[in-house]
């Protein structure tokens, strides 16, 4: 039998979910008749489910011991504590993360990713100890492109996690990036519609100006800020949030992100010596419902160092 004690950081979540979390190699079927057969119980009695825990409960579950439940991993000690953070508090961590960086690992040998940095910061400071977690981590509440600079949330707790997932969810974040584009748009401002699929059989995205089957609509707002001979820096507004929605819309409108070499121009890339996507998620707000412990955040805008790429323009 293995017991847990609920911090409040396993708290307010179903206890299904809290024990997928904490043996994540045990089949879903296995731990729904463990229930069934009550073999999982919260303070010594029957559960459900759906039932939802709270802090100081304990759950009991009686298990094969082949099923060893989550080791404490500490691979996070691999990465750089080094970190750019724009923003802190007890709740969250906004970071400027640099383009060339992965958020998080995307193979079993990457360990330096913007989370590890993360966490790796957080446990030196004292915040972060995985010994005294069942089921939480700090985690990204956004992800950017590896080859995408700006800024990233962080949530150090579940209910700021659970909070910022829902204002991502609900459209209450407003996200302003940066870029350079190769071409000018035409016109000086616009919000423009389209449909967006991404392709099943790999990393790429393709952007229609009209509906077909299978494709969800986009809207991207843009104002230019400044044009050069064939290039411009241009702010662009998400009001969608999609795979590659900024690089493959304004590529469908002919001004691709510079640099950028999957929907870019490959001659403007090599004119100017670039091979990453000039794009910056430069700024950042949050709008959270009355009520909300991360209330306190609203009005507060949130901006990344300006990028050097901006001098291009």
């Amino acid at each position: 039998m293995k017991n847990f004690i609920i911090n409040e950081n396993d708290s307010d979540q179903r206890v299904d979910k809290f024990i997928m979390k904490v043996f994540p190699e045990l089949p879903k079927s296995m731990m729904y008749k463990l229930i069934r057969k009550k073999d999982i119980k919260v303070n010594g009695k029957r559960c459900e489910i759906s039932t939802r825990l709270q802090t100081g409960d304990t759950v009991s579950v009686y298990i094969h011991e082949k099923f060893s439940g989550n080791k404490t991993d500490f691979s996070f000690k691999e990465a750089s504590p080094e970190i750019n953070i724009v923003y802190e508090d007890e709740n969250i961590l906004i970071v400027n993360k640099p383009a060339g960086l992965t958020v998080h690992c995307d193979n079993e040998h990457e360990q330096d990713t913007l989370i590890n940095r993360v966490k790796h910061y957080l446990y030196i400071k004292g915040c972060y100890d995985p010994e005294s977690e069942n089921s939480f981590a700090p985690a990204l509440c956004s992800r950017l492109d590896k080859n995408t600079c700006g800024l990233v949330t962080a949530a150090k707790n579940a209910a700021a996690l659970r909070e910022i997932n829902s204002a991502v969810r609900d459209g209450k974040t407003d996200k302003i990036y940066h870029c350079i584009t190769a071409g000018v748009p035409p016109k000086k401002q616009d919000i423009m519609t389209a449909y967006h699929h991404k392709e099943s059989d790999g990393n790429i995205v393709r952007v229609s100006p009209v509906p077909l089957d299978g494709y969800k609509e986009i809207k991207t707002g843009y104002r230019i800020l400044r044009t050069g001979k064939s290039l411009a820096l241009v702010e662009v507004t998400l009001y969608t949030g999609r795979t590659h929605q900024i690089r493959a819309h304004l590529s469908s409108i002919g001004c691709p992100v510079l640099g950028d070499g999957k929907y870019g121009n490959p001659a403007e890339n090599k004119k100017h010596n670039r091979y990453y996507q000039l794009l910056c998620a430069y700024s950042l707000k949050f709008r959270f419902d009355p009520g909300s412990p991360l209330e306190y955040l609203n009005g507060k805008t949130f901006e990344a160092p300006v990028p050097d790429f901006e001098k291009l323009v």
